[in-house]
């Protein structure tokens, strides 16, 4: 089953709101096995949404509709797919209660315009709204098939999860699923992971590969399409294997939200190692992300922020006179500021940054300049002088990623 999705709105449009409704359907429409080939953005526009139904309906079998179901006069998405199928709008009796029930609880009157929000399709199965008033549709038609679904995600996510989705899988069973694997990698550019995996890519079928950059890293999609998980893992399996025979120095974790910070707090966690940090540049954005992470207090008692001279000599205690002869943006100042933040901390390892954020230089140093050291309890304190691009604030994520793998990579390889 060929599957479209149509998100209806101006305001989506103008980029008042961000069409996140999308990206939620293709994930449980593949996991059911229902490819997603087209998304689309419409405005409120009778004329252009039909035109739009006409040239969906020439190349997929199931379209789905986003947004359009309130009660206003810019609310017209079920008006005009009832015409485009040629079948008249009825109450819902069910959701008629549900809206007489709201406006009773609220001790409100209820404007004739809310009635809008209770029509479906005739011969359409109604869609209940638990989070809100809107009533969606599946309508079968005789060649496609349409689902209509409320805009706001809060309705539009349990409405698909409780009664579309079930739905679906009762009308359109399908026998083979889409299962995914993400893997993400640090420390390689999309572009050099592409070219160091192309051949798998130029001759994928069956799983597929999909790159995608995001900011100071690359995740890898692969998907494969099978009749039960237990074929779909092995055939993942296998693809995983082949990609980290290729890359596997920088791959540091699986899944969409499992991040670098949330990896590298793990694996402190389970080695019961503690972190602290020193922080010139970065002005503490290294500790503000390891707080983002529920627990982390068990692996990090806090730290320094020094972003000025005198606060490198008086909160680390480094020599001034030392200070003067490297400069701040120098490997012998990261050194110091790990090895004192390490002492003063006790803790398993410290991570210093030093550098230049932007947009001028510092100390005959251009921007983009980072030193970034690790000291460890056990073991010599490492400095790594880096040469991020872009602006500042990239410059200062760049540097906490960095961090984060120079961590990472030493927990690895402690054991």
């Amino acid at each position: 089953m060929k599957a479209e999705i149509i998100a209806v709105g101006t305001e989506l449009l103008l980029g008042q709101v961000v069409n996140t409704n999308a990206t939620f359907l293709s994930e449980k429409l593949a996991d059911m096995g229902i490819e997603v080939y087209f998304h689309t953005v419409v405005g409120d526009n009778p004329k252009r949404l039909e035109e739009l139904l006409q040239l969906a309906d020439s190349r997929s079998d199931l379209i789905l509709l986003c947004g359009g179901l309130g009660p206003t006069d810019d609310d017209l998405t079920k008006n005009v797919l009832a015409d485009h199928v040629g079948v008249p709008l009825v109450q819902n009796e069910a959701g008629l209660a549900a809206l007489n029930a709201f406006f009773a609880q609220r001790q409100s009157t209820m404007t004739p315009n809310n009635l809008r929000q209770i029509e479906t399709l005739q011969d359409g199965i109604p869609l209940p709204n638990r989070t809100g008033l809107a009533i969606g549709c599946l309508y079968k038609g005789t060649k496609n098939n349409y689902i209509l679904l409320p805009g706001p995600p809060s309705e539009l996510k349990p409405m698909f999860l409780e009664q579309a989705r079930p739905l679906l899988e009762k009308e359109f069973p399908t026998t083979e699923k889409l299962t995914s694997r993400v893997l993400r990698f640090f420390g390689i550019g999309e572009s050099k992971l592409v070219t160091d995996l192309a051949e798998m890519i130029k001759h994928q079928s069956n799983p597929t590969i999909a790159p995608y950059a995001k900011p100071n890293e690359v995740t890898l999609r692969i998907t494969a399409k099978t009749e039960d998980e237990r074929s779909a893992n092995a055939l993942l399996d296998q693809t995983e294997a082949e990609i980290l025979a290729k890359v596997g120095e920088f791959f540091y974790g699986y899944g969409d939200e499992n991040s670098l910070v949330e990896v590298v707090v793990e694996l402190l966690k389970k080695e019961k190692l503690t972190i602290t940090a020193a922080e010139s540049l970065t002005a503490g954005e290294f500790q503000a992300t390891l707080g983002t992470i529920s627990g982390v207090s068990e692996v990090f008692p806090g730290g320094f922020v020094t972003y000025s001279k005198a606060t490198k000599v008086s909160f680390l205690g480094l020599d001034p006179e030392r200070l003067e002869q490297t400069g701040v943006v120098s490997e012998e100042c990261a050194k110091e500021m790990a090895e004192a933040a390490l002492r003063l901390a006790g803790t398993d390892y410290a991570l210093s940054f030093t550098g230049v954020a932007g947009p001028d230089e510092l100390e005959g140093q251009p921007k983009g300049t980072v030193y970034i050291g690790l000291a460890q309890k056990n073991g010599p304190t490492v400095v790594k002088e880096n040469h991020f691009t872009r602006d500042r604030s990239y410059v200062r994520h760049s540097s906490v990623m960095k961090g984060l793998d120079m961590l990472r990579r030493a927990i690895l390889n402690k054991n």
